[in-house]
């Protein structure tokens, strides 16, 4: 079986879109992605990694209704695709088999 391999910052851009379900939009993305980091994104650069997931199938989008807010613009909402829950999962178990691979030493010199 092939495993998905996703840059750190398509993860964390994959895990946001989980975190807003419905609500994942460029921007709420980005608000997101700098309200839990604490870094500072560019929306283009968020922008460019949707459309990359998007492409590689992990996740799936639609455009929603016109707002006059928005100036009769649409947004389009993004979800996360099977796929991308796979991707997700396999990330987090390679984590998971790496931090339990360390040795007790290493934990105790890194404080945790």
């Amino acid at each position: 079986m092939k495993r998905a391999f996703l840059g750190e910052f398509e993860e964390v851009v994959l895990l946001t879109v989980a975190i807003l379900d419905e609500g994942a939009y460029g921007v709420t993305i980005t608000q997101e992605i700098e309200q839990q980091t604490g870094r500072s994104v560019g929306f283009s650069t968020v922008h460019t990694t949707l459309q990359r997931l998007e492409e590689k199938g992990f996740l799936s989008s639609t455009m929603g209704g016109a707002t006059a807010e928005r100036g009769g613009r649409r947004k389009r909402f993004f979800a996360v695709t099977a796929a991308g829950r796979k991707a997700l999962a396999e990330v987090k178990q390679v984590r998971t088999q790496l931090w339990d691979a360390l040795p007790p030493q290493t934990l105790q010199l890194m404080g945790i």
